[in-house]
């Protein structure tokens, strides 16, 4: 019979193209990994892996063991899963949640302490990871849960393995000092307010900086962007000692000291916030008490 320890090791082998890749998803020793390949390809009786560079390739039969090990990997996840909703419907064991720094932060870091008073035989390990890395995580079974966002207003792709469900809307404010203009401004101001004033935002590349150009996407004049900072108490220490906007979401926002405010713009950005999951946990009464509890109307 196959070893599924070794099953694991091929699949993560074949989605990260090298053993060293894949030791370090799944938490072993390269040599480790090795040896489990070495060890399915006995039991299979030809070789599934072939070297290719400084990485490794599929061989034909590598790569029909990997096609066929998904049906395999959600066929022992429903019997695991059924047993444990057949207990009563129970909370327990450990779950691996993976997700976005401010996901971790804003939303799962207030829930803990709820989940730890109504399941106390639950245990959430949590790691951060971007969206990609986080449902590829679930897909491949390193993480039972993940945390994503959409980027730019597009979902990050999932496979067909996995669910999705909207937990969350985060929205961005602008921070200002309490005495800036627009703090008294009576009404949200609006792009052409906000263009008239300094800004410190996030990098390129990032979600806020998404969210910064498409508050000025139609905006004639070009917006001055003083300071370029990723971490955001520092954007907000910037605000108070350069009296320049910052634009934050919710869900990352330090607590503001007494000179600062924030302020809704009259085009406020969103994103999205999903939880994802593997369909064959469906059933998994772990994965829906933490669902539960990051719902702010469970609380």
């Amino acid at each position: 019979m196959i070893d599924v320890s070794a099953l694991h090791a091929l699949r993560a082998v074949a989605a990260l193209g090298t053993l060293a890749r894949a030791a370090e998803e799944l938490g072993y020793t390269s040599s480790a990994i090795s040896q489990q390949i070495k060890r399915l390809e006995r039991q299979i009786g030809t070789p599934v892996l072939a070297q290719a560079g400084r990485g490794v390739v599929l061989t034909p039969a590598g790569r029909a063991v990997v096609e066929s090990a998904g049906e395999v990997f959600q066929a022992l996840e429903r019997c695991v899963e059924s047993a444990r909703s057949a207990d009563e419907g129970v909370a327990r064991g450990v779950v691996r949640l993976v997700g976005f720094s401010t996901a971790l932060r804003g939303l799962v870091a207030p829930a803990l302490s709820r989940l730890h008073r109504r399941y106390p035989d639950l245990t959430v390990n949590i790691s951060e990871e971007d969206p990609d890395r986080a449902l590829h995580s679930v897909h491949a079974g390193a993480a039972d849960l993940a945390l994503v966002h959409d980027a730019d207003g597009v979902p990050a792709a999932a496979p067909p393995s996995i669910v999705r469900r909207p937990i969350h809307t985060d929205h961005g404010d602008v921070i200002m000092r309490r005495s800036h203009p627009l703090a008294g401004l009576g009404c949200a101001p609006t792009h052409a307010d906000l263009a008239r004033y300094p800004w410190v935002t996030s990098p390129a590349g990032t979600v806020c900086h998404q969210w910064f150009r498409r508050l000025f996407a139609d905006t004639p004049t070009d917006v001055v962007v003083r300071h370029l900072v990723d971490d955001f108490s520092t954007q907000l220490a910037l605000v108070e000692g350069d009296d320049v906007l910052a634009l934050v979401p919710r869900l990352a926002r330090p607590v503001l000291s007494a000179g600062l405010v924030a302020v809704s713009p009259a085009r406020t950005p969103t994103r999205e916030v999903q939880a994802a999951w593997r369909h064959s946990a469906n059933a998994s009464p772990a994965i829906h008490a933490i669902l539960d509890a990051l719902n702010p109307a469970s609380s």
